[in-house]
């Protein structure tokens, strides 16, 4: 599996919008924060592999 890094950009209620951050673009991805570490806030780093998120900064 792949892993992808993403930066969460905002927070909106129950979801996060994360940002890309191993890959040149401006696109972000709506995720519910139920999938998330609870710790998260924003401009929290993520590493998401193997179907989990965890905070790597």
């Amino acid at each position: 599996m792949e892993t992808i890094f993403y930066r969460v950009a905002a927070i909106d209620g129950d979801y996060a919008h994360l940002l890309r951050t191993d890959r040149d673009t401006e696109d972000t991805i709506l995720v519910a924060r139920a999938l998330l570490p609870d710790e998260i806030r924003e401009g929290t780093e993520l590493k998401y592999e193997m179907l989990q998120y965890e905070i790597i900064a």
